[in-house]
């Protein structure tokens, strides 16, 4: 059975960050161990959100508890997504490293929560440290095209500036919020072979769509699939719930009850290679 420990936000009224990757998780059969950055009420940008950071050494001390528990040894991957310190960060990486020593195989997955729409929205000395602790130790990140452009120090306007970002910063990237040639997606890297699942930009959407295709994508992995047919099959699912949270006129994403309806017939991708 696997099993995944989850490193991000816990906010109770919105199903975005860790909550909602919980659920993805748990919806496939997937055991979580979810030691949350941050307690909040909502959402920020629906307000005031409620609640705070966890501090740095309270969270350093659930891991000790994780550890101690014997589940270092036990688990298949790490996810990481929002934090709120660069304590924090440090003491995530230096967790990680900790598990690769009693699971060489575990999957690390980097979510570099730290920005969108050309701005930051972490600390700049956070977002620093995602960049040079965490990245370093990732297989697999998974930031939106602002986040990538940030984290390699290039605008990325073109397939080919996805492509040598992707290549600089970890073995296999998955990119959202991308805009090639006037299409709009998310881009595939892993060993010099890129791709680009085209689909509809849908506006004024519940927050966490990046969280949700994160989770469904290591989901799918951890559970045996391809890197290539783990990005399409990710997509279409994550496309398939927005379209639902359209239509329904979802405050939030409707991510558990949209499983239990058929797929929505507007859920198709148009996959293409971007470099073979």
């Amino acid at each position: 059975m696997p099993h995944v420990l989850i490193l991000s936000s816990l906010v109770a009224g919105s199903r975005v960050g860790g909550r909602v990757s919980v659920s993805a998780f748990e919806a496939r059969g997937i055991d979580t161990t979810f030691c949350p950055t941050v307690l909040l009420g909502r959402h920020p940008g629906h307000g005031a959100p409620g609640g705070g950071a966890v501090p740095a050494e309270q969270f350093g001390s659930m891991l000790e508890g994780v550890a101690a528990h014997g589940l270092f040894g036990r688990f298949d991957a790490v996810l990481t997504g929002y934090f709120a310190s660069v304590k924090q960060v440090e003491t995530a990486a230096a967790a990680i490293a900790e598990i690769r020593k009693d699971s060489p195989g575990v999957l690390i997955v980097v979510d570099p929560i730290i920005g969108d729409d050309g701005a930051l929205y972490i600390a700049e000395d956070i977002a620093v440290a995602i960049r040079d602790l965490l990245l370093p130790l990732a297989d697999i990140i998974t930031p939106n095209a602002f986040e990538l452009g940030w984290l390699a120090g290039r605008e990325i306007n073109t397939a080919e500036d996805f492509i040598a970002a992707a290549g600089q910063l970890a073995p296999v990237t998955f990119m959202t919020s991308a805009r090639f040639e006037g299409r709009f997606g998310t881009a595939y890297h892993a060993n010099g072979h890129a791709a680009f699942a085209c689909h509809a930009e849908l506006e004024a959407l519940p927050n966490g769509t990046g969280d949700l295709l994160t989770a469904e994508l290591v989901a799918e992995l951890v559970t045996g699939t391809s890197p290539g047919t783990a990005f399409e099959t990710a997509v279409r699912h994550t496309l398939d719930i927005v379209l639902k949270a359209r239509d329904w006129k979802a405050f939030e994403l409707p991510d558990i009850s949209a499983r239990q309806h058929s797929i929505h017939p507007d859920a198709t991708i148009d996959l293409r290679p971007l470099r073979d």
